[in-house]
């Protein structure tokens, strides 16, 4: 840091570009020229970016995979040419195999993302959407445009597929205790945003009798990629990756920026502190570590994770999002305008339900939001299966009950977007540990994706066979299921560091308690009552405990040790 002296002054921290990324100004290390709060709102905005694209890609497909248009290049998905039975599930497959390239993108994050950090990730994630964009918007007739488009979606798959198991740990890392549900919810919330706007722009290309209609709605998406790689080149890196990598003075410079501090503020030390601490009890960092239990109780904070994710895909949401026009037409008995135009209203009220996640997210908390989301689905589910009852079982088309079941639907996805749409990808970000949090993010995203695939191959054929009625039912009994193990084993973790979070665990292990009731019950701790805790439980100079599950002999002798140094 450079210094310059006044006459009559002391020596005072001016503008300056130090070793690191930062530049320093009037001591306080600077990203973009920002710091604070302002920094903080940049890495949300290239975050929801990069959401943004995720859902954008998501949705695409559903207003043009049955276009006459799209039908030209890719004759095999059109019914009148290689019949229903194939053409339905080649439409199927064109749309499912990106889930698949996601799946490969999160399983790269698993194996390779400590390695590379989480810029870089990113940065990799966003170019091959751009290169798989390109594979998708340029086959030609006659040349295996059929296999080239599947490539392309794979290819996409597996940039967005990276960067959905590495974006929330990146943002959850930076930011604070207080807004970092909220800044994570923004950043979901967007998925629903990208797949509203993809949908409405396929409806207004439509009317173009060419294949713009649909290169140019795939084709957008590269817009929200550059988003992406631009902002990502210039904010920070995570700090407690930079602190993990032994990149220590630029992780310190991260942590300042973050806080708008110094560098030698107390403030800041201590955070570096209490990073670095519980980087360390872990030793040399490798993937078999999510499965270890002791005080910091990976392998069941993988579990939960893993778990939120599972729920989201099988309590129905991506058979209403991704089939709702045919569903409508199909299996409600509307006519096909009014479907296209409900499904295009679906949307936009999934979208626009994403943002009442923002104020509940730090007012009701995670627990809450997940039982009040889950009941909701369950209820709204019911509904639309029980008002298909005339229509399924006794054939009454005229029946007007059956709008009740559209009504159903559309509430389904005002639960489902302000509850289980962001919780998912929240979760996993705060409750796993740092040593893990790459790793044990990417399992839940290889979760989502595994599932997703399912749902999504599924659905079509449980349609076909027990119709809507015994779908809705069989989605409204899931989401029945998922209410005992989110009373029984999700924490609350709101307004709690992640370092808090760990205390959690760890006290709980300790102290033979149920970690959920001390999750209820604990007060707030301060950054020091974080680091004395961390000592106590054994989560700093402990590293054998954090690796494996010590038994009840070993754990009381951590205790009793750290008493010991207390009274000392």
């Amino acid at each position: 840091m450079a210094y310059s002296k006044e006459k009559g002054h002391d020596t005072t921290p001016t503008e300056s570009t130090v070793s690191v990324r930062a530049t320093v100004k009037d001591g306080v290390p600077h990203y973009m020229g920002l710091s604070g709060d302002r920094l903080l709102h940049a890495i949300t905005f290239t975050a929801t970016c990069s959401f943004l694209l995720f859902g954008y890609d998501q949705g695409v497909m559903s207003g043009i995979i049955s276009a006459p248009q799209f039908y030209r290049i890719f004759p095999d998905l059109n019914p009148e040419i290689s019949g229903p039975t194939h053409a339905s599930t080649m439409q199927a497959f064109y749309t499912a195999i990106y889930e698949i390239g996601c799946l490969i993108g999160a399983t790269f994050a698993l194996l390779w993302g400590n390695k590379l950090g989480r810029r870089k990730n990113i940065a990799i994630g966003a170019t091959f959407v751009i290169l798989g964009t390109i594979i998708q918007i340029t086959p030609m007739p006659g040349h295996n445009a059929g296999v080239q488009f599947v490539i392309g979606r794979v290819v996409t798959g597996f940039g967005n597929g990276l960067n959905t198991a590495t974006v929330p740990s990146w943002q959850a890392e930076c930011s604070k205790a207080h807004n970092r549900g909220l800044h994570i919810c923004i950043e979901a919330s967007m998925i629903a945003t990208g797949t509203v706007i993809a949908y409405w722009i396929d409806f207004g290309l439509s009317f173009i009798d060419n294949s713009i209609s649909w290169r140019l709605p795939i084709g957008l998406q590269i817009i929200f990629a550059v988003a992406v790689i631009v902002g990502i080149w210039y904010l920070p890196e995570s700090p407690r990756y930079l602190l993990s990598t032994g990149q220590l003075e630029e992780g310190e410079h991260v942590v300042a920026a973050l806080a708008n501090e110094s560098v030698d503020s107390p403030n800041t030390q201590l955070q570096k502190r209490l990073i670095v601490d519980a980087i360390e009890s872990i030793g040399e960092l490798k993937i078999k570590h999510v499965l270890t239990g002791g005080p910091s109780q990976h392998f069941r904070r993988t579990l939960i994770g893993a778990s939120s994710q599972l729920f989201q895909q099988i309590g129905g949401c991506n058979a209403v999002i991704y089939f709702a026009p045919v569903i409508y037409e199909s299996y409600i008995g509307l006519d096909r305008r009014l479907a296209l135009i409900l499904g295009g209203v679906n949307t936009t009220v999934y979208a626009a339900s994403a943002f009442f996640s923002y104020p509940m997210i730090e007012r009701l908390g995670r627990r809450k939001m997940f039982l009040w989301g889950t009941g909701g689905q369950a209820l709204a589910m019911f509904l639309a299966a029980f008002c298909l009852i005339p229509f399924d079982l006794h054939g009454d088309t005229d029946n007007t009950a059956i709008y009740g079941s559209v009504v159903g639907l559309f509430l389904f996805l005002i639960a489902f977007g302000c509850t289980w749409l962001e919780l998912p990808w929240l979760l996993p970000a705060e409750i796993n540990p740092n040593a893990i949090r790459t790793n044990a993010n990417a399992i839940s995203t290889q979760t989502n994706w595994i599932w997703n695939f399912a749902v999504v191959m599924w659905t079509p054929p449980m349609l076909n066979g027990i119709r809507g009625f015994g779908t809705f039912m069989f989605f409204g009994c899931i989401n029945l299921c998922f209410f005992p193990i989110i009373y029984f084993f999700y924490v609350e973790t709101k307004g709690r560091s992640l370092e808090e979070i760990d205390v959690v665990f760890a006290k709980a292990y300790c102290e033979e308690k149920w970690y959920v009731a001390v999750g209820n019950h604990m007060e707030k701790l301060s950054q020091e009552e974080i680091e004395q805790a961390s000592i106590k439980y054994g989560l700093t100079g402990d590293r054998e405990s954090i690796r494996e599950d010590v038994g009840k002999n070993e754990k009381r002798e951590v205790e009793k040790q750290a008493a010991q140094g207390q009274a000392a």
